[in-house]
Order: C-alpha cells, then structure tokens, then sequence
C-alpha cells in the first residue's frame, strides 16, 4: 500500500512520467540533480563505483519509493541509478521540492518523518549485515517485517538483502521446515 505522502508526492503538477527499460542508466555518478524520482513499477539500483573497479548496492528500490532522496540536499549524485527490470518513474522537479519544504509546514513535516523512517531502515540493515549467522540474520528480517518468508521466487533476492548466498538461504529455510 502506498503511503498518502507518496501518493501526493505522485500528483505534483509538474511531475513527469519516464520509462526505462532493464539495464537503463536513469542517472549518472557526477550528473547534475534537477529532479527527485518516484519509482512507480519496477526497480531501480543505486550503485557507487569503488576506484579498483569494483560496486556497491547503495539502494534498492521499487514501487513506492523514493529514490535517492538525499540528492535532494547535492549539486550532483554520488552515484549511478540503474534498472535493474523495466521501470517507470516520476521526476519531480528539486526546485518545486525544495519550494514546498520552505512554505509548506505539513509537506516538510511529512518529508521529515520519511527521511526519518528511511534511517531506521539503514540502520537496520547495519545492524542485520553485522550478524554473524544466516539463521540470526533471517530471525532478525522476519522479527523486522513483522511477517513470514515472501514468495519461493523471491527469496533470491532476500538472500541479497541478508548479504548471503542464495544457497545459504535455502539451506537455513530447509533446515526450518
């Protein structure tokens, strides 16, 4: 379900649709920030570029989401947005953000509480990464989410979230049936 303040979020005026196909570069490390992204269907990576050639996951993010939200404080990104399937977003221009954060108490009030969710989710994710187990870390996302495991087809990507193998994955949740 979508949170009322996405949802107004989705309806600015000037907001404009874009469509990209898997594999498409929404935005580039070093490009100027002129929009904030809505991610409407689909998927998008936030991936940062280590100078020996190797990447790390900085965000992963699917419908509902905002993404790449303290770009919104930057002159350029610090980071690459990539899709990882087809995705469709909705950019919202920085200057109409930043208008309405400085007149509009509630709207600042709700980006606050957005921001201030989306922290207790990195630090969750601190603190899950630092778990030494499979077991402990899938005990710690199921305590988290409040729910049971997702879909069979899904737990690839859980096992990415969990910073284990896949294979790992399946083994612990054999080892629980």
């Amino acid at each position: 379900m979508l949170s009322p303040f996405f949802i107004a979020l989705q309806n600015f005026a000037d907001a404009k649709e874009r469509k990209l196909a898997e594999g498409q570069v929404l935005f580039q490390q070093g490009d100027k920030v002129e929009a904030l992204f809505l991610v409407l269907s689909g998927e998008i990576r936030l991936i940062r570029y280590q100078a020996d050639g190797s990447s790390i996951t900085l965000q992963r993010t699917q419908a509902g989401s905002v993404l790449a939200e303290a770009s919104l404080y930057s002159y350029h990104y610090h980071c690459h947005a990539l899709a990882q399937r087809a995705t469709c977003v909705s950019a919202l221009p920085k200057e109409t953000i930043i208008k309405y954060l400085q007149t509009d108490p509630k709207f600042a009030f709700n980006w606050s509480g957005y921001l201030a969710r989306e922290v207790q989710q990195a630090r969750f994710r601190s603190e899950l990464l630092s778990l030494k187990t499979v077991a402990a870390r899938l005990d710690a996302w199921l305590n988290w989410q409040g729910q049971a495991l997702p879909a069979k087809g899904e737990w690839k990507v859980l096992a990415e979230q969990l910073g284990v193998s896949a294979e790992a994955l399946y083994r612990e949740i054999a080892r629980r049936s």
